[in-house]
């Protein structure tokens, strides 16, 4: 008798995951007949398997149509129903970092949010991106005319008026009781304007430069720009060198969640040039948002593998926490606070634990004196404009009622997400009053600066 055990694919894989690259110039990629193939392949090991039952709700949903329909298999499901998995997915990247044991290199080939991504790229194609999508994705666009003294005032006052939020769930299709991000009058880059860089010599380590470039991103720039200027006094007075990147284009992230892979590709030609002249110049690059920091990191070398230029950007942004981490290692990170920040509830963002880094903020916390950190990884929920569309709101609060029932029990002094918008979404859902604290607003709070 002949064992040929080790030609029969195996339950789970001991080699590390990897991410494939994204065909998406392929002719193929856009395929609608291969795409459903392709989906019906994934979604009959997805059946088999049901790991991912509590992360998103396109796994609930896909389960709900096999067990609903005749023949209680995947070939039992009208192929029109698959779109409704696909539009429940916000690519947050969870089931392929944590729970799905047949990703590559197994030989059943399951990358399920990048399966997701190519079928909103087909829908994109076809023309069925709703217009209220396209919109909320124009970041720029949006915060450029929103984000003004004559205009922020205006649309903020009318974001926190019932009849208007009535109006725009009808118009638009933003639900009426989700929370929608503030403009700033003074927005980042307008702030900094005549700000006097740190004059001093800096420091290189081993795997630091010990000067970086901030990217600064378009939320952290028209809605919380704080996170900006927390940062910059964090890093100078850690002795490293801030300047502030040409103003950049959007990262493209939330085009990517469209599928929408040519405003990807523009954003990319915006943002790569810059980017790579000031890493070339001896620049690292940190960014306060962790989606922003995904990109550049994970999904622009997916999109574009052979370019040199993403890569070397790739390989010098940082998560700003990884960074102050690698400064401490090589005992360059300055440790003399002045207050301990008692308790913290800390929310890992889905995006940042995609990034492999650790986790590096609770690091940092812990080492302040007299800090205890409760670490929750979980979704919130919010997932980039999921939580604000009228259609998956509601969804969006039971996702995140878990973190939400975290923090109240943890009863901390302080919650805080990596992540400002799943921040903001676990406030909302905590609803009595009290406010997210941004990581770097606690560190520069705990340095007394």
């Amino acid at each position: 008798m002949t064992d040929d055990s080790s030609s029969a694919p195996r339950e789970g894989s001991l080699k590390a995951p990897k991410r494939n690259p994204i065909p998406w110039r392929d002719a193929e990629f856009y395929d609608e007949s291969a795409l459903m193939s392709e989906l019906e392949r994934v979604f009959d090991i997805c059946h088999g398997c049901r790991r991912c039952f509590s992360l998103c709700n396109s796994f609930p949903t896909l389960f709900d149509l096999v067990d609903e329909s005749k023949t209680m298999e995947v070939n039992g499901v009208d192929k029109g129903d698959y779109w409704k998995v696909v539009d429940h997915c916000y690519l947050c990247d969870m089931c392929f970092m944590t729970k799905c044991p047949y990703v590559p290199p197994h030989p059943w080939n399951v990358d399920f949010p990048h399966l997701m991504l190519r079928a909103k790229a087909v829908k994109g194609r076809k023309g069925q991106t709703p217009l209220r999508d396209k919109v909320l994705s124009s970041t720029d666009a949006v915060g450029g005319l929103a984000a003004t003294a004559a205009v922020a005032p205006v649309v903020n006052a009318a974001n926190r008026q019932s009849g208007m939020r009535v109006v725009l769930e009808k118009v638009l299709g933003v639900h009426r009781n989700a929370r929608v991000p503030e403009y700033q009058s003074r927005p980042l880059r307008k702030r900094l304007s005549h700000r006097v860089p740190l004059d001093s010599a800096v420091e290189a380590t081993e795997s630091t430069k010990g000067r970086v470039v901030l990217f600064a991103t378009c939320y952290g720039n028209y809605n919380e720009p704080w996170l900006g200027e927390d940062l910059i006094a964090v890093f100078e007075h850690n002795d490293i060198a801030v300047t502030l990147a040409e103003p950049e284009r959007c990262c493209g992230m939330p085009k990517l969640e469209l599928g929408d892979l040519e405003a990807v590709a523009k954003a990319k030609e915006a943002n790569i040039p810059v980017l790579v002249r000031l890493v070339d110049e001896g620049y690292d690059i940190v960014a306060p948002i962790p989606s922003c920091v995904l990109m550049f990191k994970q999904e622009l070398p997916l999109l574009f593998p052979d370019d040199e230029a993403v890569a070397k950007v790739r390989d010098a942004i940082f998560d700003p926490f990884e960074y102050l981490m690698l400064r401490h290692k090589a005992k360059k990170l300055k440790t003399d606070f002045k207050q301990s920040l008692g308790s913290v509830a800390y929310h890992v963002a889905c995006h940042q634990r995609v990034q492999n880094i650790g986790l590096k903020t609770r690091d940092v916390f812990a080492l302040v004196p007299d800090t205890s950190v409760t670490v929750i990884e979980r979704c919130s929920g919010h997932d980039g404009t999921y939580a604000v569309k009228t259609e998956f709101h509601q969804m969006s609060m039971k996702i995140g009622r878990p973190v939400v029932d975290r923090v109240k029990s943890a009863k901390p002094d302080y919650y805080t997400s990596d992540c400002a918008m799943a921040a903001r979404h676990i406030e909302h859902g905590l609803n009595d009053g009290t406010e997210a604290v941004p990581p770097l607003t606690l560190l520069r709070k705990a340095y007394g600066i």
